[in-house]
């Protein structure tokens, strides 16, 4: 990657990892923070609280996006910005937890993620993108680990209100960032792989894989937003001070990611990705049913929680890859776009339903509500299509005729190795997925430079 490929992807990967800080550094201590405040009595609003900003980012990610497209990149991000400080800012001064269900819509409604993604898009190679994006998206699980761990801390320290004004301050400052460091890309296009087509929705809506994945992320993150309602509580009254849990959160979260690390290679070596998957996810469930028996002890709540921080991590990792090989290959954006607005109209179901049992049924009423969305999930992935063990790979060419660029895509699908090929002309690439076993790059490379 090129000095100014390296520095936009920094750039905008802290971000949006900023973001995701603002949503993730409340989730250990909220339910503390809450016993304090008018209405926080109410676990149900106590979880409305916790999910809100994920209906906002469901609903608005995806229009975010397309305005871009018409504004450009930058101006979406800086309003994204300012409605995120602004939420932030609302709930630091808020002084019941109807306020503060406010301050977290509007910080939602900062949904930068598909103007951040496309900007990406904007700012690399298409032969150094597929990095650019991972290396974005491994923000989410870093800043994730790290929020758990400095959360407790923060909140002896300056509490929830200070936090709050802390990631406002942050998320203003984010918009120097934006200004100084990230550069203007030359020319701004709609880009199939990171964004999402209303052309295409017809294709990802009726594809019963992704559909089936799609379940499985909102399940996912309905699961691990109900939880948060429940596990720092049970911590505190099985004997651990809210300042203290950290400790049970570094060591599961360093084991667990250290316990993932052998299943991704071997299901990516072995071509075992639905074997491992479905192993997950049973994992997952099994997880529920260790912490209705382990609420009452610090021992029990950590394994209970190491179990399911390894299939959380591991699923966590394995979905986005099997998006990008379960959908088509020019619908790829598209179909991400879907998955996260699912994944976040999760994260706001999961909390306000769990608050909901919680308050109302206890603790093993939640458990039950995420073991039943997770047994679902359970026999979608067990009668789902084995994944292909494929690759998309992008490649720049020039501009051509609409019908020029279809006998191109067929040329190209029908080398070795390769599932897929589609010639955007419009967007001036090649997408193709490809079985990295048989598939010969060199031809692919000699055939695009025949048409230069």
């Amino acid at each position: 990657m090129s000095p100014i490929e390296l520095r936009a992807t920094a750039g905008l990967a802290g971000i949006y990892g900023l973001r995701m800080f603002g949503m993730f550094i409340i989730l250990p201590v909220f339910a503390f923070y809450a016993e304090h405040i008018p209405g926080g009595d109410n676990y149900t609003l106590v979880g409305v609280a916790l999910g809100a900003y994920g209906l906002t980012q469901a609903i608005l990610q995806i229009p975010f996006g397309w305005l871009s497209d018409r504004i450009g990149r930058k101006p979406v991000i800086y309003i994204g910005l300012v409605l995120f400080a602004a939420g932030s800012f609302i709930a630091a001064s808020a002084d019941d937890i109807y306020w503060v269900i406010f301050g977290r819509i509007v910080q939602g409604s900062g949904a930068i993620s598909a103007a951040v993604m496309a900007l990406a898009a904007d700012l690399t190679r298409e032969e150094h993108r597929t990095k650019a994006m991972a290396a974005i998206g491994m923000t989410i699980g870093t800043v994730f680990a790290l929020s758990l761990i400095i959360a407790p801390g923060l909140n002896r320290l300056i509490g929830v209100p200070g936090i709050f004004a802390m990631t406002g301050i942050l998320a203003l400052l984010a918009m120097t960032v934006v200004y100084k460091i990230i550069p203007n890309p030359l020319i701004c296009r709609f880009h199939s792989d990171t964004e999402a087509s209303a052309g295409r929705f017809k294709n990802v809506l009726h594809n019963p894989e992704l559909l089936r994945l799609n379940f499985g992320v909102f399940s996912l993150h309905a699961t691990l937003m109900a939880l948060w309602l429940v596990i720092p509580l049970s911590l505190r009254n099985a004997g651990l001070a809210a300042d203290y849990h950290w400790q049970i959160y570094l060591p599961v979260l360093l084991i667990s990611m250290a316990l993932i690390v052998p299943a991704i290679i071997y299901a990516e070596k072995k071509v075992k990705l639905k074997p491992v998957f479905i192993v997950a996810v049973s994992v997952l469930l099994v997880s529920q049913g260790l912490f209705v028996l382990m609420l009452d002890s610090i021992w029990g709540m950590a394994i209970a929680l190491l179990v399911f921080f390894t299939a959380f991590n591991l699923l966590e990792a394995s979905l986005p890859s099997l998006i990008s090989k379960i959908s088509p290959v020019g619908a790829k954006g598209t179909a991400i776009g879907v998955y996260s607005s699912l994944q976040f109209l999760g994260a706001f179901t999961g909390a306000t339903t769990g608050g909901y049992l919680y308050g109302h049924h206890g603790g093993p009423a939640l458990f039950a509500f995420c073991g039943v969305l997770l047994a679902l999930w359970l026999v979608l992935a067990i009668t789902m299509k084995a994944p292909a063990a494929v690759r998309t790979k992008m490649y720049h060419v020039q501009e051509m005729e609409t019908g020029k660029a279809s006998g191109l895509s067929r040329e190209l699908a029908s080398l070795p190795g390769v599932h897929e090929a589609l010639v955007l002309a419009g967007e001036g690439v090649a997408y193709l997925k490809v079985d990295m076993k048989g598939f010969d790059e060199t031809r692919v490379v000699q055939l695009l430079e025949g048409e230069v």
